[in-house]
């Protein structure tokens, strides 16, 4: 890398910790610029995300905490080589800002990289950019995916539809970051 380029995290509040965190780490250890995005420019409660046995669906527990470097307000999509979106319980209340829907839509006008995991492809459902994709995230929101004429497959921890790269869980990091890389090496 000549410069240091710049990847976009997309989160807020409730976003999946271990999400973050890995994935902050990986870009800086790649030599990219990391910038947290989010409602305002704060400390960040993040939480934790888990299975366990006998419970129905995941449980939540308070996380780590980051700080956002920046406010969706100020983001311009043309300064980043790609933007990361997590989950957690962050994108059931982002998904509604108008902001965060302009910017991933920026994304894709661009043709830049949009990557997601577990529940942060409800943002894209919102931005109305799964239609007619190839798409994986966390099992329960699958019919959010199909509902909006997007293709879920739950065969694979991650899938690769273009620019876009969708993982299922934190679980799926490994398989994830792999396909990541590939298309930031392209």
């Amino acid at each position: 890398m000549a410069k240091k380029e710049k990847i976009l995290i997309i989160t807020g509040d409730a976003g999946e910790g271990y999400e973050c965190l890995y994935g902050k780490h990986r870009f800086e250890e790649a030599g990219y610029k990391v910038v947290v995005a989010a409602p305002t420019k704060k400390r960040l409660n993040l939480v934790i995300h888990d299975f366990e046995p006998g419970w129905d669906t995941y449980i939540e527990k308070p996380g780590y905490m980051v700080e956002s470097d920046i406010a969706f307000a100020d983001v311009k999509p043309k300064d980043y080589k790609a933007v990361l979106i997590l989950g957690g319980r962050a994108p059931e209340f982002l998904r509604h800002d108008p902001k965060v829907i302009s910017i991933v839509r920026d994304f894709d006008k661009a043709g830049k990289f949009i990557f997601s995991i577990c529940h942060g492809i409800q943002i894209l459902v919102a931005a109305g950019l799964v239609k007619d994709k190839t798409l994986t995230c966390y099992e329960n929101v699958r019919f959010e995916v199909e509902a909006c004429g997007g293709k879920f497959t739950g065969k694979q921890e991650a899938v690769r539809d273009g620019r876009y790269v969708t993982g299922q869980t934190w679980q799926s990091h490994p398989d994830f970051y792999r396909m990541v890389f590939a298309c930031l090496e392209e």
